[in-house]
């Protein structure tokens, strides 16, 4: 098959992303098979799948109303902040509402990727080779854990040292003396496992951080932001640092460092229990690592923990491994796509999930799949089309920060603000003459296929 005769698209997961995009391509009749390691639908939220990051205690950092595929909202009997199980039983219940268990492949691991003369070679795990003419990575974010110097030295070291992957049940702390290092919200979540279930736990913080309860007025964090007033940046910071102050009050009282960055500076920390074990002498907090010594982990400040168990809350490298790295452009380890999707280097090749924002991206997958079908429509169909995009992305530089600065972290690298990103989304599709996703805009009797109903999670 030569190149031009070739019009399907490979898509690498299915996650809440590869998900989004099998919708998206259906709807829009692109031909296309979906590649999935493991033997189910939702990537990191089946606890069952090797390496997955998930663990008991985990629920929804956003709310349900807030975080949702378009034309599928979460059912009406989930809670405010659904727990892990809930997620993936509303995953494969939209996998089969829509009728994608079809087109993907389980249980089949893309090993490599090559761009040979116009099509993607793509190699599979089963040996078999296929060929595509577009590629979209949509692999996930959190499977290449990422640890400190210090804690690769194990043999200075009588304890035990994890990264959070590892991690699933609080019963794993039970007799043990427990330090969490990092106060990402995994981190933040574990922390508070410890709290409950350890004969000690100490959380590790390098840097201050703005805690955000997950209600305010009764309302779910993000509600509440949605529903505004909408402010501008510099007044809705003031604003926030003030509710904060009155509601968790000086953070520095329970032993944590005093935020380095304004709120919003950093990604959000919506945790309301961390603070309360840090308040009840159930969890201490304590500076940066320094070294490991012996059963001893010696801090920044000189002071010292006997320590049984060390998990490493520490981060991912967001690596495409089955792709060679030159085909996308990066910025530290994170890959830098146009618009968080197009590769900068190659047309046919796409990235989705490689995003990292301050709000619910359920949503967000769905336009971002949509203008992905769209650009492989217009590749396939419309030249003219295809070349008005082309310009858009060589002379628009947009800007995703929406008037925020910042932290300077490997984490923020390639940080968007979401109402930053939906605008140039809109913004896109004004120029493209694309129409905005509308309620029903997934809800055609072509890409509708009701089957597997949602069951109540355990």
């Amino acid at each position: 098959m030569t190149p031009a005769e070739n019009q399907k698209a490979c898509i690498v997961g299915a996650g809440p992303g590869g998900l989004a995009l099998a919708r998206a391509f259906k709807n829009l009749g692109i031909d296309f098979d979906v590649f999935e390691r493991h033997s189910e639908v939702g990537g990191i939220w089946d606890l069952k799948n090797p390496g997955t990051p998930m663990y008991a205690s985990a629920h929804f950092i956003s709310s349900k109303t807030q975080s949702y595929f378009w034309d599928f909202p979460m059912p009406d009997h989930y809670p405010d902040y659904p727990s892990n199980r809930q997620i993936f039983e509303y995953m494969k219940s939209f996998a089969s509402h829509y009728g994608l268990y079809d087109h993907i492949t389980f249980n089949t691991e893309v090993t490599g990727a090559s761009f040979v003369d116009g099509t993607w070679e793509v190699k599979l795990s089963n040996e078999e080779t296929r060929h595509y003419r577009w590629l979209v990575c949509v692999s996930g974010t959190t499977w290449h854990p990422k640890l400190p110097d210090w804690a690769k030295d194990t043999e200075t070291f009588d304890g035990e040292i994890r990264h959070a992957n590892s991690y699933r049940h609080l019963d794993e702390f039970r007799g043990k003396k427990v330090l969490i290092v990092g106060a990402g919200n995994s981190g933040c979540d574990i922390a508070c496992d410890a709290a409950i279930a350890s004969d000690a736990s100490f959380i590790s913080v390098r840097r201050g951080y703005h805690f955000i309860p997950k209600h305010i007025m009764g309302k779910p964090a993000d509600v509440f932001a949605h529903e505004g007033p909408h402010l501008p940046m510099w007044l809705a910071q003031k604003v926030l640092h003030g509710m904060l102050r009155l509601i968790n009050g000086d953070v520095t009282r329970l032993g944590l460092p005093k935020p380095d960055h304004k709120i919003f500076e950093s990604h959000p920390i919506v945790n309301s229990q961390l603070l309360h074990y840090l308040s009840h002498g159930d969890l201490t907090a304590k500076g940066d690592v320094d070294r490991l010594d012996g059963k001893e982990v010696v801090f920044s400040d000189g002071s010292r923990e006997n320590v049984d168990l060390v998990i490493c809350a520490t981060g991912y490298e967001w690596q495409v491994p089955y792709v060679d790295k030159a085909a996308f452009s990066w910025k530290g380890d994170r890959p830098d796509n146009y618009l968080q999707m197009f590769s900068r280097v190659n047309p046919q090749l796409f990235g989705l999930g490689f995003t990292e924002t301050n709000g619910g991206i359920y949503k967000m997958f769905d336009g971002m799949a949509d203008l992905i079908g769209r650009t492989i429509c217009a590749q396939r169909e419309d030249p003219a089309v295809w070349a008005k995009l082309q310009k858009r992305m060589q002379t628009y530089t947009p800007d995703l920060g929406g008037g925020v600065n910042y932290v300077d972290s490997d984490r923020h690298a390639t940080y968007a603000n979401i109402d930053a990103l939906g605008a140039e989304f809109k913004k896109l599709r004004k120029h493209m003459g694309w129409p905005e996703l509308k309620d029903g805009y997934f809800n055609t009797p072509a890409s509708q296929t009701p089957s597997r109903p949602l069951q109540a999670a355990e």
